[in-house]
């Protein structure tokens, strides 16, 4: 995967190229998004896939050789658009046939400084976009939708709340679920009884050592109970796990 920085150092530019550039740009422009843009440490640039065609149509699109259903996106309006922004890299092709988006690949686009995603429509994209312009292929899950805006979406929030400023407490996006390998612990806030429901004790003690440890038992806990898969990509539980799941009866 070969990095690229956009025309300002500073800033994390992603490039997302589709034929909803609006859809983008709003998402873009809200709450997180729109103030590490502010701020300059985020560049999200939506690029129209019609923005080179040249004719009266703007045709991008047309029906597959060989026949079939649906129209697929055609190599030389998406080449021209790709080109003529200069857009940094990797390309990202959102395809349910591409590589599973997790935490580890959020993580590693965050250290790129800058890359971009190509949202295909219709039946799909002519293979020499795949396979001669974009530098991989991915998917956010095992299922289809329409287009890839939604994909290109949660991708650009999962990636630039990781870019560093963007959150304004670092720590924050270090303590989420996936970030250790296990999902997040419960949270409380005010008040500390509602409607005769409790925030627990140990975390209004002031014991912060203790607050440490049912945390991780929490997080123990309940990634065992629903997602015991994460568990056992872990090695399983250690005796150290069991004996914390144990002093807060979790185990």
């Amino acid at each position: 995967m070969t990095a690229s920085r956009g025309p300002t150092a500073a800033a994390t530019r992603i490039d997302i190229f589709t034929v909803f550039p609006q859809l983008i740009s709003n998402f873009a422009s809200e709450s997180l998004l729109g103030r590490a843009q502010e701020h300059g440490l985020l560049e999200v640039n939506a690029v129209d896939l019609r923005s080179e065609t040249t004719d009266r149509h703007r045709t991008i699109d047309a029906p597959p050789f060989g026949g079939g259903a649906g129209m697929v996106l055609m190599p030389e309006p998406v080449f021209a658009a790709v080109e003529a922004t200069d857009a940094p890299r990797p390309l990202l092709l959102m395809s349910p046939s591409g590589r599973r988006f997790d935490q580890t690949f959020a993580n590693e686009l965050a250290e790129t400084g800058g890359f971009s995603m190509l949202c295909g429509r219709y039946e799909g994209v002519d293979e020499r976009i795949a396979s001669d312009l974009c530098d991989e292929a991915v998917s956010i899950g095992d299922y289809v939708l329409s287009g890839g805006e939604v994909a290109a979406l949660a991708i650009l929030e999962a990636v630039a709340r990781l870019v560093p400023g963007v959150m304004g407490n670092d720590e924050s996006a270090g303590d989420e679920s996936f970030m250790t390998g296990l999902l997040e612990y419960p949270h409380y806030t005010r008040p500390a009884d509602f409607r005769g429901l409790e925030a627990p004790d140990v975390l209004r003690s002031g014991d912060h050592e203790r607050v440490d440890r049912w945390r991780r038992a929490q997080a123990l806990a309940r990634t065992q109970e629903r997602r015991p898969d994460l568990i056992e990509l872990r090695g399983g539980l250690t005796d150290a796990d069991r004996a914390l799941l144990a002093e807060f009866d979790l185990g």
